[in-house]
C-alpha cells in the first residue's frame, strides 16, 4: 500500500498543477485558489476536491428524533424514563438527540356537562401527575431545564408531591405558583386534551405504555432495540460525528409496559 500523502503536500502539488495546467487542476466552476481549496467545504465542492481534504468539518447531521408516550406513574414507563432516557440525553451531545415527552399514555378523554375530563390507568393522582408534568413542561419551555425536573419526579418517592423540592434543585428559577396555576385552570386542561390528540393520532396505535416512536416511526423491533440500549440505538441511527459516548451499552430489559 502506497504511503499517504501529507495534506500540505498534497495542497502544495494541486497549487502547482493549478499553475502550470489550469485546465487541469481545476474542476469547471472552480474559482478559487488551489491552496484555498480545502479551507471551506463550498470551496472543496466546487473544485471538486472533498475526497482530498479529511480537515474539512463534517456538515451537520439531523438529530435522532425520539418521541415518549407514557404515564406518570406507570412503573415501566417511569422505568425507562429514569433509567434509560435520561442517561442517553445526559451522555449525548444536545444536537443529536431531540426527545419529546407526551404524558398521556392510557387515559381517556370525555365530554361531561361541556367540560373535559380525564380517567387515568392509575387513577386521579396519575392524572394530576400527567397535568403536573404538562404544565411544567409549558411554564419552563426549555427541554433542558425541564427535564432533570421529571426525571426528579419520576424517579422520587411521590410524583406528584415532590414538584416543589425537585424544582429547588434543578430549575429554582421556575416558579411553582404558576404551574399549580396551570394544573388548576384551563391550561392544563388544555394541554391534556394536546396529549390526548396526539396519543390518539399514533399510527400504528400506541397497544401499551410506554410507547417509543423514532423519528417519527414505531415498530416492535425500534420499541426492543429502545428497551435493550437506547444509546447504542441512538448511536447507530445517527448520521453525524459519533461522540465518545458511542462505545456500545448493554442493559438489563424493561420490564412489559402497561397495556390497555
Amino acid at each position: 500500500m502506497a504511503p499517504a500523502v501529507a495534506l500540505p503536500v498534497l495542497l502544495a502539488l494541486l497549487a502547482l498543477v493549478a499553475l502550470v495546467a489550469p485546465g487541469l487542476g481545476a474542476a469547471p466552476g472552480c474559482d478559487h485558489p488551489a491552496h484555498r481549496w480545502c479551507r471551506s467545504r463550498d470551496a472543496a465542492v466546487a473544485c471538486q476536491v472533498e475526497s482530498s481534504c479529511p480537515s474539512l468539518p463534517r456538515p451537520a447531521a439531523a438529530p435522532v428524533e425520539l418521541s415518549l408516550y407514557y404515564e406518570s406513574l406507570c412503573p415501566a414507563c417511569r422505568e425507562f424514563l429514569v433509567l434509560k432516557l435520561f442517561p442517553t440525553w445526559l451522555l449525548l451531545p444536545e444536537e443529536m438527540l431531540n426527545i419529546t415527552l407526551v404524558p398521556y399514555g392510557n387515559a381517556q378523554e370525555r365530554n361531561v356537562s361541556g367540560k373535559l375530563d380525564f380517567q387515568c390507568q392509575h387513577g386521579p393522582e396519575e392524572c394530576l401527575g400527567n397535568m403536573m408534568e404538562a404544565c411544567l413542561m409549558h411554564e419552563a419551555k426549555n427541554f433542558s431545564t425541564y427535564f432533570p425536573v421529571i426525571f426528579c419526579l419520576e424517579s422520587g418517592s411521590s410524583v406528584t408531591k415532590n414538584l416543589e423540592a425537585c424544582l429547588q434543585i434543578y430549575a429554582p428559577e421556575v416558579d411553582s405558583g404558576r404551574i399549580s396555576a396551570c394544573v388548576q385552570g384551563d391550561t392544563g386542561v388544555a394541554l391534556m386534551h394536546h396529549n390526548a390528540q396526539l396519543t390518539e393520532a399514533l399510527d400504528p396505535p400506541h397497544q401499551y405504555v410506554p410507547w417509543i416512536t423514532i423519528n417519527g416511526k414505531h415498530t416492535d423491533e425500534l420499541q426492543a432495540q429502545a428497551e435493550a440500549s437506547l444509546l447504542a440505538l441512538v448511536c447507530h441511527l445517527y448520521q453525524g460525528e459519533k461522540p465518545e459516548a458511542c462505545g456500545g451499552s448493554k442493559a438489563p430489559r424493561i420490564p412489559p409496559g402497561c397495556r390497555r
